[in-house]
């Protein structure tokens, strides 16, 4: 009779099978979160015929890349234009949210209050208000300020977030208070000791949050839709929309567009994924 496996043996075998199965299983799921972006390129750089025929190849037979400038020479979208609408709204509302709410944060964090804990509660609450409530009123005063197709009414309403205050905050309750002491020590108030000595030490959770609001921001679409009711102040979501009520669907151009709209969101979650589980994990849920 063959002799038993000794159990060190089996374990190790178990361990080197779970592992390749785990292995392949991330494979798996990496292809199959990849097939959004291939059909956007394939289709992308295809002919119509192709996109639409039912033999279908793995590649176009041939790749047609004027298609790319094709996008951006149509007279009926401002490609090009909606690209630097979309920049600018999205790096603007990325740094105001960050300023706004990590000094939001640390002044609830550290800087002692009666109702410092009843104005974190207070902004808590406001994650459980619909947006469909507030959008109407803030409508309303941007159009009486005369904010309409204007950087100012597509930014400014949307620099508050109670998300980024939040996470801001259980960051700060968790960083070593011996740094803010030696700085005060050495004659720093509140707002030297957040700019020399917190900030500089805190670049993980300012990536993190930076990175979920530049990514809202781009794909915002309600809100820009309204407000950007010029062409010239479309956005990229807006722009794309377009080819859903043109008369004559371009799918190749719309899939050309759309590839270069996510682009920015793929380098921008390329470079900064680390920062979003690395802020995220250290700030924490415990007072």
């Amino acid at each position: 009779m063959p002799k038993p496996m000794p159990k060190q043996d089996t374990h190790a075998a178990l361990t080197k099978a779970g592992r390749a199965l785990r292995v392949v299983i991330l494979i798996a799921l990496a292809l199959l979160f990849l097939v959004p972006f291939y059909l956007l390129v394939r289709n992308g750089l295809a002919t119509e015929r192709e996109i639409t025929s039912p033999d279908w190849t793995f590649f176009p037979r041939e790749l047609r890349w004027s298609n790319l400038t094709e996008v951006f020479r149509d007279p009926s979208l401002p490609m090009a234009r909606a690209l630097l609408n979309s920049t600018l709204i999205a790096v603007s509302t990325t740094v105001g949210t960050i300023v706004l709410a990590s000094l939001a944060g640390y002044g609830l964090a550290r800087i002692p209050y009666r109702y410092a804990n009843v104005v974190f509660y207070v902004i808590l609450g406001t994650l459980m208000v619909p947006a469909a409530v507030t959008f109407v009123p803030s409508f309303v005063l941007v159009s009486s300020l005369g904010w309409i197709s204007t950087l100012r009414g597509l930014v400014i309403p949307t620099l508050f977030s109670a998300f980024a205050c939040f996470i801001f905050r259980q960051y700060f309750l968790g960083f070593p208070k011996e740094l803010e002491d030696a700085a005060r020590v050495d004659g720093l108030g509140y707002w030297r000791t957040y700019w020399r000595i917190v900030v500089p030490n805190t670049r993980p959770v300012f990536a993190a949050v930076g990175t979920i609001v530049f990514i809202g921001a781009w794909n915002a679409f309600l809100w820009p839709l309204v407000i950007g009711q010029d062409q010239e102040a479309w956005t990229v979501q807006v722009a794309l929309s377009t080819f859903t009520t043109a008369q004559n669907l371009n799918l190749h151009e719309l899939f050309v567009a759309a590839a270069v709209s996510i682009a920015p969101l793929v380098v921008v979650f390329l470079l900064l994924q680390r920062y979003i589980v690395a802020g995220v994990e250290r700030s924490g849920i415990d007072d």
